[in-house]
């Protein structure tokens, strides 16, 4: 499977630390200690989970190597969805006329975008498609609760979008080399850990230290699993590894775990905060012109219910 174009959307609006003082009393030296953030990035009043993943299609098209009317699937990933009815999918295909395209919603909390390349796989596989749309929007601050200590702070908004095929459509364009996806609902607090309820608190995080327990083991074992699926690839042997923007924490944990440089880590989390399942694609999409040709990246991600998943690319 190989990456086409990649486009993202990122508000302009920055809200710091000095922001939640009043409102949680939280502190901007506690902020920063647990979690790494400094900012977050925030929607406008005109702009939502929509219009960011539309945006960020937009900004993919120049590169995109044909015309986007030969998508013939579209995949939204993400659980801040606008609307579950009339979703994302839907909404890119009548934007840009995307006449007979297969248009689908899916999420895994913040393992979405991995979980949309799993399934784009898979349709590959059975013939069914052979170019996809994956546009993963996370407006976090629709749900988001701000008095809540555990997690009202942690929130950022942005959108990625991945144009992929079943066969190259153009010299030089990165290859997934491995997708491995895994549940973990039965793993401790597994569906209690994170919950997004919008009429009972919005986003809540009731068990963080479960999470971020869990988070820096799976992370890492996804990493291995996918990477074996590569040769006698290891996580050692990737050149760049991009982590789920959660917590800088958890990134450094994983580094010391193995036993790596946190230079080979790379992140966007202390201005953008946790913009959940787009994380990962949004670091990737920022970052992919400074990756050389050859280099391997490594995407691992874990989410609320529990999740886990993780992505090998070669540039």
């Amino acid at each position: 499977m190989y990456i086409n174009a990649t486009g993202h959307y990122i508000p302009s609006a920055r809200i710091d630390n000095a922001y939640f003082l009043p409102i949680n009393g939280l502190t901007d030296e506690w902020i920063v200690r647990r979690t790494g953030i400094h900012t977050r990035s925030r929607v406008a009043e005109n702009e939502g989970h929509n219009s960011m993943g539309l945006d960020a299609i937009r900004n993919a098209l120049p590169k995109l190597p044909y015309d986007v009317k030969d998508v013939d699937l579209i995949v939204s990933a993400a659980y801040s969805a606008y609307d579950t009815v009339a979703t994302l999918a839907h909404e890119a295909q009548k934007e840009f006329d995307i006449d007979g395209a297969k248009a689908v919603y899916l999420s895994s909390a913040c393992s979405s975008f991995v979980n949309g390349l799993e399934m784009i796989d898979a349709y590959f596989a059975s013939g069914k498609a052979s170019k996809a749309l994956l546009v993963c929007s996370e407006c976090n601050s629709y749900y988001a609760n701000e008095n809540d200590k555990t997690c009202g702070h942690l929130w950022g908004d942005a959108a990625v979008a991945f144009f992929v095929s079943k066969d190259p459509c153009a010299d030089g364009e990165p290859e997934i080399k491995a997708i491995y996806t895994c549940g973990l609902g039965n793993v401790s607090k597994g569906p209690e850990g994170v919950q997004l309820r919008p009429k009972e608190g919005g986003i809540t995080m009731p068990f963080g230290k479960d999470v971020f327990m869990h988070a820096c083991n799976y992370m890492i074992d996804a990493l291995d699993k996918a990477a074996a699926e590569v040769g006698d690839l290891k996580p050692a042997d990737l050149d760049h590894i991009i982590c789920h923007q959660a917590n800088l924490r958890i990134v450094a944990n994983v580094a010391h775990q193995l036993r790596l440089p946190m230079e080979r880590f790379e992140n966007n989390i202390g201005e953008l905060g946790n913009t959940g399942s787009a994380g990962v694609a949004l670091v990737f999409s920022q970052r992919r012109d400074s990756f050389a040709r050859g280099e391997r990246v490594g995407l691992t991600v874990f989410g609320g219910g529990y999740s886990c998943g993780a992505a090998i690319i070669e540039m």
